[in-house]
């Protein structure tokens, strides 16, 4: 099938923007374009596509299942465009390689400085963006091709045909108190004794924020949640601020001395599996494969 003159990628990058901000001043406001340009380009591309697109409901303008159909793919097609650019520059020698990372905020503490380190000694010519952000997210990120890898943590080893996995390290999970808590001289916790306290949490889309929900699903109670936060680090200040308590995996514990992390008795233990996760069809890139190589290292030495 020909493709229309009218279908370009400008288009379709003010097209993706719409159907991620659905506001067209949203959209003018990001790209630099006038309300008026944005307005052109999405009802040229409908005509370009040659079906209807959009609906109106009063003066908003409403995306139709052939808007999702099309964003689905459009937002491949652009990556791939883009990455075909910067691939052809970087060989002619007229850019710097780049590198796309995601990764949890709980892993720059430790595990992800060194590891980006030892990536810029083996190519200091190599520029690598960091993306923080949660399980979910950094996930659809990577799928999209928005990312080139990520390290995240898994409850189980990873199952999925089109991903390729380096497990770095596995980490425990423990019942997080203020240090001067009269839990923090504990050696170990039974969640059944603390079903009268109140917690502090993680949404919903983090990792640490699924074996929160694990743990207490196995006591066989719903604890009492005085806050939900978005991120690690501002969940262990309101820990050690007396809020309330929480789970954190082990690889927070140098983060704040004013909090104690107690170990878990059977059965509410668990483990994360901390992962480098990149697209099986990516996995022979050069920096990738130098990514998993430095990866594999570091698990040698322990992961962190």
């Amino acid at each position: 099938m020909a493709i229309d003159d009218g279908f370009t990628l400008k288009k379709l990058e003010v097209f993706l923007a719409f159907m991620q901000l659905g506001n067209m001043p949203k959209v003018s406001e990001r790209l630099s374009y006038s309300v008026v340009s944005v307005h052109r380009a999405l009802h040229s591309l409908e005509q370009a596509v040659g079906c209807p697109l959009f609906k109106l409901d009063g003066r908003k303008l409403i995306p139709l299942q052939t808007a999702y159909a099309l964003a689905e793919h459009a937002q491949r097609a652009l990556h791939e465009a883009e990455e075909g650019v910067r691939r052809a520059r970087e060989i002619a020698g007229l850019s710097t390689p780049r590198l796309k990372v995601g990764s949890l905020y709980s892993l720059t503490t430790r595990t992800m400085p060194p590891l980006l380190v030892r990536m810029k000694l083996r190519n200091s010519a190599l520029d690598i963006d960091l993306t923080l952000g949660s399980n979910r997210l950094l996930l659809e990120q990577l799928r999209e091709g928005r990312l080139d890898a990520i390290v995240i943590a898994l409850s189980e080893p990873v199952d999925d045909d089109q991903l390729r996995a380096v497990p770095l390290f596995e980490d425990s999970i423990f019942f997080a108190v203020p240090a001067d808590s009269p839990y923090a001289r504990r050696t170990s916790l039974d969640l059944a004794e603390v079903r009268n306290e109140k917690f502090v949490c993680l949404e919903d889309d983090f990792a640490t924020a699924a074996s929160f929900q694990q743990a207490f699903r196995r006591a066989g109670y719903e604890p009492q949640v005085a806050m939900r936060v978005g991120d690690i680090f501002s969940l262990t200040n309101l820990i050690s601020g007396g809020v309330g308590y929480s789970l954190l995996p082990g690889r927070m514990e140098s983060f704040n001395p004013r909090v104690r992390l107690i170990p878990l008795v059977p059965p509410y233990t668990s483990q994360q599996i901390i992962t480098l996760l990149m697209l099986r069809r990516r996995e022979g890139d050069a920096h990738l494969v130098t990514l998993a190589e430095e990866c594999r290292r570091l698990a040698a030495l322990g992961g962190t």
